[in-house]
Parts: structure tokens; C-alpha cells; sequence
């Protein structure tokens, strides 16, 4: 070996996490893997004595200092205000891309699509885990959807980057623009941007819907699958799953400084000590990870030994199956067959080969020229207990002045003034959009007058939300109906 040794930080969690963490270490370090390790304690333990984050500041400042972390599963406790640690870890070490691979292995572990073999690339910082939340009235409750051109630059990006290092061939979008033509809308522009940049590979994009159903069906014609946050932590649990098995998948979260490893699946803590749970998830997290800082060579070196365990039948219980097993081991004994078969390849299943000495080109996120920005209007959320539009509608209307005047109600995003259904459901939470009066400019001290005067007539006024043009073009919803 070459490789100076990389020092990485290893937790090893709750449940099954030591169990599987140390039949990890064990195949790595008997493959030659050139690291070091930093132990940490992150998990319930800490959750319990006090610390609602589940890590020390200690623990940090190691994380911090040596780059690379392989984390095994932690348990969260029940109530008490809890935060997750993977949401926690990915935004405050701005760990943007997740990426799972999901990859059959018929006949061996059974499944529906032998010929299965796709990445999902999800974006993991922001959209609705930006876990921005309000109750707004007694009935409605709010979570705010946060896409930014920096997010969906570096995802979109690393996407492509990912099928070029990797010899894939095509790179699939998955948004809901169709509905959601800002923030969906955003992703997929810059999906077709960048996309422009690699003419070598194949580019499509799907509705998020239809593309999942098809995913379930024929994920043998995808290959990589790039997508926001939400979607992706769903799909990529399905696209595990439908490999045969969940705790059979590894995940990498990756950023422009630090990343984390680890298996998709929990702590199942009813199987710790038992020495029977797979360790196969957090391996494959390991061969994420031993690929990500260069070593390839050994990447490559256990994942052929890995499949060919495999291929021999050796299997833990959650993968036996009579008459395609040969025998049913524990953790520790799966690991040393994994560690026997190094050196040797599949048969049946294809044998990986790792690209030697190629990189990522991921070049640090350049803000674009400002856009000429100009305040046309504003959007007032009144809590109203009533149900008919047309009585607050005519209390709205004393707000009209010489800066703003009402032009439309919506409840639920559905226009219900003018002109709306009766038939519509109305909650207590109403939006309220104002335009300038005889089309003259809009100023925000005519949103100040309008807050005033809402306050005057005794509406109850939720939220505000401020609406722009940019460079000529509506940078806002418009209700349903409209």
C-alpha cells in the first residue's frame, strides 16, 4: 500500500451499532485499509444525560478536526424534544449530497428486479427539512419549503460528476414542478442548465410521482437519480428495499469539507448482543467512504470479496433462505468470510471496478448577478374564524388606499374571492393579496399602512409575505383557479 494513513472518527451507536461497527473495522483493516480511528460517543446515552442534540461539543471538535466520520446506528428516545443526529450532522457540517446505491443481487438475496442496479443522489440540507414550522391559526399549521439555487447548483452538479466518475450513463431528475413551479421549479431549471454541461451523458426528468411508480416497476431503466430532499429520503428507502433488502444499503452524505458514512437502516436494539445482525449496510457505507478518500484499491478489494460471500450462500438471518443459503452465520462470522473471500471475485454477480486516481469536479458555488428586484404587491394571512369569502372580503376591503388595493382571497392556495365555488372548503387561515392601487409602484410603507389598518378593523394578521417581480418575471404563486 501507498496510502498514508487517514485518520477517520468512528461511533459506534446504540443497538446492534457496536456489533456492526466492529465486524466492519475488522474486514477494513484485514484488507489493508490504510486508517486510523478517533472513537466518539454519540446516541442514546447522551440524549439521556441531558444533551437533546445526542453529541457533545468534544465530539464535534473531533468530527470537525478529522474530516471523515463512520457512524454506526444510534437509537433517538421517545418525546422530550429529541433532535435527530443525521438531520443535525448533515446541515451543521453542510454534508449536501446523499448518495445510496441500490443494486440487485439475484439470485442470492431475492427480489422482484434481477437487474436492478441505480444510485439516488438526494440533496440532504434543505426543502421542507429546513423544519421550519408554525401554527399559524387554530386549524392550519405551516412548513416552510426552502430550494436555493447554491442547493440545488451543488446537487444537480455532484450528480453528474458522479456518473462520469462512476461510467454511468444517465442522470435522472425527479421534481413536482408541475405544482410546485417556484421551488420544484427552481430545481429542475437548474437541473437542465447543468445538464447542458455533460452532453456525454444522458439526461431526462420526471414528475415525481409517475417517476417513483416507474422506479417501482422498471428501475432497471434508471441509473442515476438526482432529486430534493423529501422525495429522495422516501424513494431511496423504496429503491433499497425493492434490491431485496433495506439493511443491506450503505449511504454516504457528503460535503465541501467533511463527510459521514453509514447503513440506511436503525439500531434495532431487540437484536443488540446477539451477534446476529448484518453488518452489510454500514460495510457498504465503509466502501463509500474508503472510496471517497482515495483508496479505491481497497474499495474495490472488499466489495469483490463482499459479493462473493454473497454468491457463497453465507448468510446472516435476515437474508437466509432455504435453498439458495448455504449457512446461516452471525455478525462476527460474516465478517470473517467476507475477510477470507479477499482477494477472490463474484461469479455470478458482475465484479466491481473502482476508477484509480480520478476526482470529482466540484468547484465551489459562484453567486450569479443580481436580478432587478421590484416589490409588486404583498400577501396578508388573516386568521378569520368565519367561512364565508365574500363577508371578509368586504372587511378587507376597508384596507384599500391609495398604495394597495385587495385583488384576491385564496384558502388552501384555492382562489375563493372573486369569484369562487361554494362548494369550496374554507379553513381559518386566509391569504389576502394586495396589488398597487390603479396600477401605480408598490412601496413596503404601504404594507406598513395595510398592517395598520388591518390592525384598525380588527383583523388578526398571521404572517406577510412580501411578492417580486425579478427582472420582469413573477417570482410568486398564483392562487388555484385563478
Amino acid at each position: 500500500m501507498t496510502h498514508s494513513k487517514t485518520k477517520i472518527t468512528i461511533a459506534k451507536g446504540d443497538g446492534i451499532g457496536p456489533e456492526i461497527m466492529d465486524a466492519t473495522l475488522a474486514i477494513l483493516h484485514a484488507a489493508g485499509a490504510q486508517i486510523e480511528t478517533e472513537e466518539i460517543e454519540v446516541g442514546e446515552k447522551v440524549y439521556l444525560a441531558g444533551n437533546t442534540a445526542g453529541i457533545a461539543k468534544e465530539a464535534w471538535d473531533v468530527i470537525r478536526r478529522n474530516k471523515i466520520f463512520l457512524k454506526a446506528p444510534i437509537t433517538t428516545p421517545q418525546g422530550g424534544g429529541y433532535k435527530s443526529l443525521n438531520v443535525t450532522t448533515r446541515k451543521f457540517l453542510g454534508l449536501y449530497a446523499n448518495i445510496r446505491p441500490c443494486r440487485s443481487l439475484h439470485p442470492f438475496v431475492k427480489t422482484k428486479h434481477p437487474k436492478m442496479d441505480l444510485v439516488i443522489v438526494r440533496e440532504n440540507e434543505e426543502d421542507l427539512y429546513a423544519g421550519i414550522e408554525h401554527q399559524q391559526t387554530d386549524e392550519v399549521v405551516q412548513c416552510l419549503k426552502l430550494i436555493s439555487r447554491p442547493g440545488c447548483e451543488k446537487i444537480v452538479r455532484y450528480a453528474f460528476e458522479y456518473a462520469k466518475q462512476n461510467g454511468r450513463k444517465k442522470v435522472t431528475c425527479f421534481t413536482k414542478d408541475n405544482i410546485m413551479k417556484q421551488t420544484d421549479g427552481l430545481f429542475h431549471q437548474v437541473f437542465d442548465e447543468i445538464a447542458k454541461e455533460y452532453p456525454e451523458i444522458q439526461n431526462e426528468h420526471w414528475i415525481i410521482d409517475i417517476g417513483a411508480a416507474k422506479v417501482a416497476d422498471t428501475p432497471e431503466d434508471f441509473d442515476v437519480i438526482v432529486m430534493p430532499n423529501l422525495y429522495g429520503d422516501v424513494l431511496s428507502d423504496v429503491a433499497a428495499q425493492i434490491t431485496g433488502s433495506v439493511g443491506l444499503a450503505g449511504s454516504a452524505n457528503i460535503g465541501e469539507e467533511c463527510a459521514m458514512f453509514e447503513a440506511i437502516h436503525g439500531s434495532a436494539p431487540r437484536r443488540a448482543g446477539q451477534n446476529v445482525a448484518n453488518p452489510s449496510g454500514l460495510l457498504q457505507g465503509a466502501i463509500l467512504m474508503l472510496a471517497h478518500i482515495g483508496q479505491t484499491e481497497v474499495a474495490e478489494t472488499i466489495q469483490n470479496a463482499w459479493l462473493k460471500t454473497i454468491e457463497d450462500g453465507i448468510h446472516t438471518y435476515d437474508i437466509f433462505k432455504e435453498g439458495v443459503s448455504k449457512e446461516c452465520v452471525g455478525t462476527a462470522e460474516f465478517a470473517q468470510a467476507v475477510i477470507r473471500n479477499l482477494g477472490g471475485k463474484p461469479q455470478q454477480l458482475e465484479p466491481v471496478t473502482y476508477e484509480r486516481g480520478v476526482t470529482l469536479n466540484l468547484p465551489k458555488y459562484t453567486r450569479k448577478p443580481a436580478k432587478e428586484k421590484t416589490l409588486v404587491g404583498v400577501d396578508l394571512f388573516a386568521h378569520w374564524r368565519g367561512t364565508d369569502p365574500e363577508e371578509i372580503a368586504k372587511t378587507l376591503h376597508q384596507l384599500d388606499g391609495a398604495g394597495a388595493a385587495l385583488t384576491m382571497i385564496t384558502n388552501r392556495g384555492i382562489k375563493v374571492y372573486p369569484e369562487g365555488f361554494q362548494e369550496t372548503f374554507c379553513t381559518d387561515h386566509w391569504r389576502c393579496r394586495f396589488k398597487p392601487a390603479d396600477g401605480g409602484a408598490m412601496h413596503k410603507k404601504h404594507i406598513a399602512e395595510l398592517l395598520q389598518a388591518a390592525e384598525a378593523a380588527g383583523l388578526d394578521i398571521v404572517k406577510t409575505e412580501n411578492l417580486y417581480d425579478f427582472d420582469g418575471k413573477a417570482g410568486y404563486s398564483l392562487g388555484q383557479g385563478q
